[in-house]
């Protein structure tokens, strides 16, 4: 599977990218400022190390190492089991758990180990809050606690994936003994802790300032050696307001393990006219030579692990909530050298009356692989998104309003996604523990039409522009249409049942037809079926066409997960419900995770290009989506509370709601698509500029210059129309608003 998303996809579609503030990126400037590794000139060795999360409670490790042991005593049983019906690991992409089976060996695990908790959790329908966050992640993606450092106020555990040089996610709280002390009192103590950053004022500096929530704190980046004096002038420099008072003297060295340095991430508003937001920090790290532990945090001491099945992961993005935006790039720029790499600017990233701009910021590597696997595990190119809001509703002003500033989500790449994220919905169903994953409507996918069943598959859109034949009189493909919704072979979204087979519907479509439309039924009848089966994932197929097989496209819709290309580049997403609640609805961060699968194309030279890092781009498809799906997911939520709670005219007013953001994303859809198809023949049309005018072909040049011209039109006029399309949900999702506080 893998091998053969690897071949080059035709016919793709790259993301829109969007003017900037002071000035128009163009395709040719993208390309180049996030591939060519030519700017900015300043460089900082620099990569990602780990994100620092600040919780209510950490258990012993003592209880986490035990539910690892279950765990993978549980995988020895079910491979047992199984032995006889599983594949090789390569064949294995998109492959289910048996669940039942897997419960059943679950349930006699736990019942030995005398632990009903998790047997009743099983049981039970699953929520997303109220979780140990390091259970969920030792459960859900097979990661271990491989690291952990114990103070008398304080308890952390590292924990990651099985790849000691991929993702680290340092879990902290103050130990339970606390929770009733005196808070001067543990702050003040250092006791047998000489390190600063496991101090117990960390943990309630970050809640003070964070609405008193859980959250991901703390940012960490390892820097190259003699990088981080350089660091801590240029903060003092420039911004001295987010230089904490322990590091206002410089860097702190833990004898022959690392230095250290932290500041505050944003301002609390303005840059110029506002303090430091104390809540989320930057964290560098310089190791000292010879320093032996994987984790480079000073004081974090190794634990033995044991990996039963688990894909490893390794960091692509960080993204940000901020007030102020520019500020913050202002900042990363100042200090670290950063620069813009892509903007959503004003207007294009909208959900109903909800509007948000976004830049992603980030270094230049040196990035130079030879394959997609040195891609992967890169942490050497750091891309940091940031968001803000425009307009008082919505997911990031809510996000600000709620709990302030700070880190929105992180993003991992993984090597299989399909396969990661069918093994986390499995493992969700057998252990009771997990994660679950944001709401994408199915619309996404792709959903059966009267004009799907009339037209067929391929002639919908005729390339030509001439009128092809019809497989069915629009009577015919009206009448079998009604069949399926009344059988249950559509949803209500009008959707086919993903567990449907092609004998089934052709069953009931034998029965149901009426005799006025049986003869034309019958001649179309094996093609009437695969339309219907392959409207399951029709918008997926567009871009990919057959390069997938048809179990990989059911195991994406079924996983719900997202598909944007650029150039000859695939980007696959994902993002989980929220994590580190309390309770439902509280704005809290997430997790998304990606798989990056670069072209193997030659450039217009005719040599090899070079894996680019960050292939595949941000996907504004899939950020628009994901803008969407949170909206939507709230709104569900919100609608199944009211039904539970009888309050009809709020389940109404939410299902109204879940109903326009969905009809947003269906109308976005098209012009999303024509902005990419416009943006991957600009930029084609701009490299056989370039290598038209090195060869010496002058003519050929002005033609490719007219073709960039017309492309830049029509993706300007696809712009403007994406922009019509959500003002005009606005209006409505407004009215929508308007219309139920006059009921109330």
């Amino acid at each position: 599977f893998f091998s053969i998303l690897k071949a080059r996809v035709t016919a793709m579609l790259s993301s829109p990218i969007v003017d900037r503030e002071d000035e128009t990126y163009t395709t040719e400037t993208h390309n180049q400022t996030m591939n060519d590794g030519n700017e900015p000139s300043d460089e900082l060795d620099i990569r990602f190390s780990h994100v620092h999360l600040y919780v209510d409670r950490v258990c012993d490790l003592s209880a986490y190492k035990e539910f690892e042991d279950s765990l993978n005593l549980f995988q020895e049983n079910y491979d047992e089991m199984t032995a006889g019906e599983r594949i090789d690991e390569d064949e294995q992409r998109g492959i289910s758990l048996d669940v039942d089976v897997g419960r059943q060996i679950w349930q006699s695990i736990t019942e030995h180990n005398n632990n009903m908790d998790d047997n009743k959790s099983v049981a039970e329908e699953f929520a997303s809050h109220g979780r140990d966050i390091v259970k969920q992640l030792i459960a859900g993606f097979g990661f271990r606690v491989t690291g952990c450092h114990v103070t008398s106020h304080t308890s952390t555990v590292v924990v990651t994936s099985k790849d000691a040089n991929g993702i680290q996610i340092v879990v902290s709280a103050m130990k339970s003994d606390d929770e009733n002390s005196d808070v001067e009192e543990a702050n003040a103590a250092v006791e047998d802790n000489d390190y600063h950053h496991f101090a117990p004022s960390n943990i309630t500096r970050f809640y003070h300032a964070h609405s008193n929530r859980q959250g991901i704190a703390v940012l960490a980046f390892e820097v190259g050696h003699q990088c981080l004096e350089g660091i801590f002038l240029r903060y003092s420099e420039h911004h001295p307001e987010l230089v904490p008072k322990e590091f206002k003297n410089g860097p702190v060295e833990y004898g022959d393990e690392a230095r250290v340095f932290e500041v505050f991430a944003y301002y609390s508003g303005e840059r110029g006219t506002s303090l430091a937001d104390e809540g989320t920090m930057l964290r560098f790290i310089e190791p000292i030579t010879g320093a032996a532990n994987t984790c480079k945090l000073p004081g974090i001491a190794p634990v033995d692990a044991s990996f039963s099945r688990c894909h490893p992961a390794f960091f692509d993005h960080w993204v940000s909530n901020v007030i102020s935006r520019t500020g913050f790039l202002d900042t990363l720029k100042d200090t670290l050298y950063f620069t813009p790499k892509v903007d959503f600017n004003a207007g294009v990233v909208a959900a109903g009356e909800a509007q948000i701009e976004s830049t992603v910021t980030g270094n230049t590597a040196s990035l130079n692989a030879e394959d997609g696997s040195s891609a992967l595990s890169d942490q050497s190119q750091i891309y940091l998104p940031i968001n803000n809001a425009l307009t008082e509703v919505g997911h990031v002003h809510g996000f600000l309003e709620e709990i302030g500033q700070g880190v929105q989500h992180i993003a991992s790449r993984v090597d299989n996604i399909i396969s990661f994220v069918q093994e986390a919905n499995d493992r969700r169903k057998i252990f009771g523990e997990g994660f679950t994953f944001l709401n994408i409507p199915r619309s996404y996918y792709g959903v059966l039409t009267k004009e799907m069943l009339r037209k067929g598959i391929d002639n919908i859109k005729d390339p030509s522009g001439n009128k092809s034949d019809d497989v069915l009189s629009l009577e015919c493909a009206h009448a079998i249409l009604n069949i399926c919704t009344a059988e249950g072979v559509l949803l209500d979204d009008s959707s086919v049942d993903l567990d449907i087979s092609g004998s089934t519907i052709q069953t009931i479509l034998d029965s149901k037809i009426s005799l006025e439309h049986k003869e034309e039924y019958l001649q179309n009848r094996e093609e009437i079926v695969v339309i219907i089966l392959h409207s399951r994932y029709v918008n997926m197929y567009n871009l990919l066409k057959n390069h997938l097989s048809e179990q990989s496209y059911i195991a994406i819709v079924r996983n719900q997960i997202l598909v944007d290309v650029q150039t000859d580049d695939l980007l696959f997403q994902i993002f989980t419900s929220n994590i580190l609640q309390r309770k439902p609805q509280d704005e809290s961060p997430f997790f998304e995770f990606i798989q990056r699968v670069c072209s193997q194309c030659v450039g217009p030279d005719g040599c090899p290009k070079k894996v680019k890092p960050g292939c595949g781009g941000f996907g504004i498809r899939n950020f628009l989506t994901l803008f969407l799906s949170i909206e939507v997911t709230k709104a569900m939520l919100a609608a199944s509370n009211a039904k539970r709670d009888g309050k009809m005219k709020e389940y109404e007013f939410a299902k109204r709601k879940v109903q326009l953001f969905t009809d947003q994303l269906n109308e976005s859809n098209p012009l999303l698509t024509e902005i990419s198809e416009a943006m991957t023949k600009e930029g084609a049309a701009r490299d056989n500029i370039t290598l038209s005018y090195k060869e010496g072909r002058i003519e050929d040049a002005k033609v490719w210059e007219e073709v960039t011209e017309k492309e830049a039109s029509a993706k300007s006029l696809a712009n403007d129309l994406l922009m019509e399309c959500n003002m005009k949900y606005q209006r409505l999702m407004r009215e929508l608003r308007e219309s139920q506080e006059d009921i109330q």
